[in-house]
């Protein structure tokens, strides 16, 4: 008997909501490990998760077996309540609707990787909507503004 094989590459991205500084850096490599976690023991591969105060990169190994958006709206939903059992924050934590999902081929692993390791010092010099107009624009993804995370200001 035949069997299925996949090796897939998926980086997603998504905002805390309001877009607001809440991953603060005392514990956000925490959340960060218990995001890897959720990807672990969802069946995924777990690649590297890092992002900055207000937004989190996801880079893993998807097995075809679980939806996309299943796998978002896991990870979401327990590092919420992670969060907020542990009281990291004054006030509710919640992550915003939505996110960004980019295929990568097996010999741009190390770049994105790369990438999203250094994601403070990316965010010197480029703020999170200019980085995710770069990645729909990228991936060649149609959008409309109001279909965008919020955006302060």
């Amino acid at each position: 008997m035949a069997g299925t094989f996949t090796q897939i590459y998926l980086h997603a991205v998504f905002a805390v909501q309001g877009r607001s500084n809440l991953l603060q850096k005392p514990w956000r490599d925490e959340v960060f490990k218990y995001m890897a976690g959720i990807i672990k023991n969802k069946g995924q591969k777990p690649i590297i998760v890092n992002g900055v105060t207000d937004h989190v990169h996801l880079f893993r190994g998807l097995k075809p077996a679980m939806a996309i958006s299943d796998l978002i709206r896991d990870v979401k939903n327990n590092t919420s309540n992670f969060v907020n059992e542990r009281k990291l924050i004054k006030g509710r934590f919640a992550w915003q609707e939505g996110y960004g999902a980019f295929s990568h081929g097996h010999s741009q692993i190390n770049q994105v990787y790369n990438y999203i390791l250094h994601q403070e010092e990316r965010h010197r010099r480029k703020t999170f909507r200019e980085e995710y107009l770069d990645f729909l624009q990228k991936f060649q993804i149609p959008y409309e503004d109001r279909f965008l995370f919020d955006w302060p200001g």
